[in-house]
């Protein structure tokens, strides 16, 4: 397929862009724009479950080279790190930015920023797409983004890049916003996910939440370069002593899902920041639990997608401690 016009500047010069965003923002009021629905009040500075109030936090944006080869291409995905998350895994590998709310504080922007910081990807580090990482708690904050960063010249697809902890509700207003869903299916167990993310009805939430997203997008479709243009990508994490339901949750994805979903077998697992007081999480994935995973994807008919080398633990190590806060002049990139 050719390059398309990201739906978000047709619903930008509509006004409807616009009308979402005020929506959104409203109900920071009493939060509920993530599956906790804590109630707190993040216009006037109230931390949510998340440990976010009203600013986004930006903890880091770079042209990165290491996403499935369709979104980083030759130029790199345009990724935005977001600050703290709504999920609580024991064994996340972002974890310094993922887990550590005082810390972050001092990453938190304008949306303003946040715009500019795109289009810094997009004119500057010429990347392929916008890439949101952890977005699911500051998805009116984003919106207010793209709604500044259009008129500034923003045209890139979206990529909303989420662990799957989703509101439906909070989705329906990214119909048509959002381009490309790179979504996690973590766990196929309510118990396991408690335990190790300290989330509640995960597997209910996230699966709705895909099934939301892939009525959005749809199938995965790339561009004459072989660059995804719009769609939906399941990443899947091995994770050890089969906690990660792979089984349960890859048939589940074929069968209620799509047939030609798109999915993206991960390797990388290794007992980070707090996997290691945890004995079933305490180790690195074994080659026989890897091949495992490997031909039941092929079993239970995914034809579409990636599988990481046995070998990705070894080299996939994200460090976000060497660094200060960014300053504001250099948003612009000019």
């Amino acid at each position: 397929m050719s390059r398309i016009e990201p739906g978000y500047i047709t619903l930008y010069h509509s006004g409807e862009l616009a009308e979402r965003v005020r929506a959104l923002e409203k109900r920071l009021e009493e939060c509920d724009i993530c599956p906790r629905e804590c109630g707190a009040n993040r216009l006037i500075g109230e931390l949510g479950s998340c440990n976010s109030a009203y600013l986004p936090i930006v903890s880091s944006f770079c042209a990165h080279h290491g996403e499935e080869p369709v979104l980083s291409g030759s130029r790199g995905s345009g990724t935005v790190f977001f600050g703290n998350c709504n999920m609580r895994c024991v064994y996340c590998q972002n974890h310094q930015i993922s887990q550590d709310p005082k810390a972050q504080k001092h990453y938190e922007v304008e949306p303003r920023v946040l715009a500019e910081r795109m289009i810094y990807l997009q004119d500057n580090q010429r990347c392929h797409n916008i890439n949101l990482v952890s977005p699911s708690h500051f998805v009116p904050q984003i919106m207010r983004a793209v709604l500044e960063a259009v008129p500034l010249g923003l045209r890139l697809p979206l990529v909303y890049n989420t662990g799957s902890y989703d509101s439906v509700k909070t989705l329906h207003e990214l119909d048509g916003v959002v381009d490309i869903y790179l979504a996690d299916i973590r766990y196929a167990s309510n118990e396991w996910a408690r335990k190790f993310s300290g989330v509640s009805n995960y597997v209910e939430n996230s699966r709705a939440a895909i099934k939301e997203m892939q009525r959005q997008v749809g199938d995965l479709e790339v561009d004459d370069e072989g660059i995804a243009q719009k769609g939906l990508i399941i990443r899947h994490l091995i994770l050890p002593n089969g906690i990660a339901g792979s089984e349960d949750s890859l048939r589940w994805l074929v069968n209620e899902v799509s047939p030609n979903v798109a999915v993206s077998i991960m390797s990388q697992y290794y007992p980070a920041h707090k996997a290691y007081r945890y004995p079933l999480l305490a180790r690195r994935i074994l080659p026989e639990e890897y091949t495992e995973v490997v031909r039941l994807a092929e079993r239970v008919g995914i034809v579409n997608g990636w599988i990481q080398g046995m070998g990705s633990a070894e080299h996939y190590r994200p460090d976000f401690s060497d660094k200060e806060p960014f300053p504001v002049k250099a948003d612009k990139g000019k």
